[in-house]
């Protein structure tokens, strides 16, 4: 039987755009009339997707296999690991719960996980014609080289060529693509086939004496200089951009941007309108005085709940709540909004904590996880954000612990909460949020034209696509792609 060609993503450090590069090349390859699907070994992240079987993976393949126009399989990233501490994570395997470990654990363990890789790998190399795979952080941690398995590890077992990519934005990129190289193994070395720098603002031309003496120091091309793109593309994870507190406008949303902050794509649609701040808030002086407050998902519901006490944004939301200023959480902030939070079976550690008691709702951990996708219409709300009734809704639910709700939404008064991930992603959703929002400041709201995501989504993965073309020498990659390693 065929198997895919595949050709991978690896970069000088985490945030060197290798996710949406991987993305570009992706919506590149299915434009070019190929069946292409992503692939990541083993994805660090909080933000997490359940598919239609009830699985869970990583955000950043979803993202992926959209570009490429196929549905999402957790076969794209069969390792998930969700950080729990800095010194620990919970375990995710073919969209199961293995477990948490600590990490010195996992290292030890995660050899025993090459089956289910192949596995995987081997199942969507039946099925597509190029596999585009993504590596993890750097190649070059040589204290994690000897059991690598998403990095030259992975590249080895797929026998895939490697396209390195290095972040200019940051300053030293030179230094980063060729120490780099200067660390991996001679045979490693061999299977990068270009070089690629990421996130170059200016005229490109400036570039080419450094480019040339590269090009004399590791004799390895160099397929392109990317310019920094501005395409509204979900990012992978809390290193992103978007979480900064930013310049409040005429309509200021606030998110707690909580320690163990999980699937903050959940409020991306209020970043697309002109008059609107979408800020990540981590202190009272950040918060100050704003229109809206959310509370996002956690994977750490009770650590982030002591920490939201502890720097005073609890005393700050209630008093917030008390003024009839919307509050809504989503997931694990919908169950600090509740009344009390225990875990009687240690899934976050054990314990109880009271919460903030705006909600009429009690929540029990347990080491059973909620994973399912929902949809449904939103109605019964009122107070501020009764314009979503009758608005459709369509996304999942990932969560250890359990709160009776009975149905989409609870509310009490002005303060609301959900499980459901993707909740203001429907059209209508987040226009009629923004819409209230303005009626309570005595602004008028224009949407202007009608939204349509799935629209919006699409041009912008071709947004990206067109920048990487324009970029990259694309021949080049085609000749790297037939070629192999």
């Amino acid at each position: 039987m065929k198997k895919a060609k595949p050709i991978m993503v690896q970069g000088t450090m985490s945030s060197a755009g290798k996710s949406l590069l991987c993305a570009a090349l992706c919506r590149i390859f299915r434009q070019d009339g190929y069946r292409v699907a992503p692939f990541k070994s083993q994805n660090m992240a909080l933000n997490s997707y359940i598919t239609g079987e009830g699985l869970e993976m990583g955000r950043a393949q979803v993202v992926q296999a959209q570009a490429a126009g196929v549905e999402p399989s957790v076969l794209m990233n069969p390792i998930l690991l969700k950080p729990t501490t800095d010194v620990g994570s919970q375990v995710i395997v073919n969209g199961e719960v293995r477990g948490n470990m600590r990490a010195s654990d996992y290292f030890r363990y995660k050899k025993q996980l090459i089956p289910d890789i192949l596995r995987a790998y081997g199942t969507l190399s039946e099925q597509y014609d190029i596999i585009v795979l993504e590596g993890a952080g750097s190649p070059a941690e040589i204290n994690l080289k000897s059991d690598d398995i998403v990095n030259m590890g992975m590249a080895r077992m797929a026998a895939s060529p490697v396209l390195l990519v290095g972040d200019i934005d940051r300053g030293g990129v030179f230094a980063q693509l060729y120490g780099t190289l200067a660390l991996l193994e001679p045979e490693e070395r061999a299977m990068v086939k270009a070089t690629v720098i990421n996130k170059f603002r200016g005229d490109a031309s400036i570039l080419a004496p450094g480019l040339d003496q590269l090009f004399d120091l590791v004799k390895i091309p160099c397929a392109g200089v990317m310019p920094w793109v501005q395409a509204d593309i979900d990012d992978e994870d809390s290193l992103s951009e978007r979480l900064t507190a930013g310049a409040r406008q005429e309509v200021d949303i606030a998110v707690a941007r909580l320690p163990r902050i999980s699937n903050f794509t959940d409020f991306s649609p209020f970043s697309r309108f002109p008059g609107v701040s979408l800020r990540y808030v981590k202190s009272v002086r950040e918060l100050g005085e704003p229109d809206m407050i959310f509370l996002p998902g956690t994977k750490s519901t009770l650590a982030d709940l002591k920490w939201l006490r502890q720097c005073g944004l609890e005393a700050k939301i209630l008093k917030a709540a008390d003024r009839g200023v919307p509050v809504f959480g989503i997931c694990g902030g919908l169950q600090m909004l509740g009344r009390r939070l225990a875990d009687p079976e240690g899934a976050e550690g054990g314990g109880e904590m009271a919460g903030l008691g705006l909600l009429p709702i009690d929540t029990v951990f347990s080491a059973q996880k909620t994973r399912s996708q929902t949809s449904g219409v939103l109605s019964d709300l009122t107070g501020a954000l009764s314009g979503l009734n009758g608005l459709p809704f369509s996304g999942y639910e990932v969560h250890m612990g359990q709160s009776g709700l009975a149905g989409p939404v609870i509310q009490s008064g002005n303060v609301y909460g959900s499980y459901i991930h993707g909740l203001f992603d429907g059209a209508g959703a987040a226009e009629a949020v923004v819409s209230a929002l303005y009626e309570r400041r005595g602004l008028t709201f224009d949407p202007g034209a009608s939204f349509d995501p799935d629209a919006y989504r699409e041009s912008q993965y071709d947004k990206l696509a067109r920048a990487v073309r324009e970029a990259l020498d694309m021949e080049l990659i085609y000749e790297i792609l037939e070629a192999g390693v």
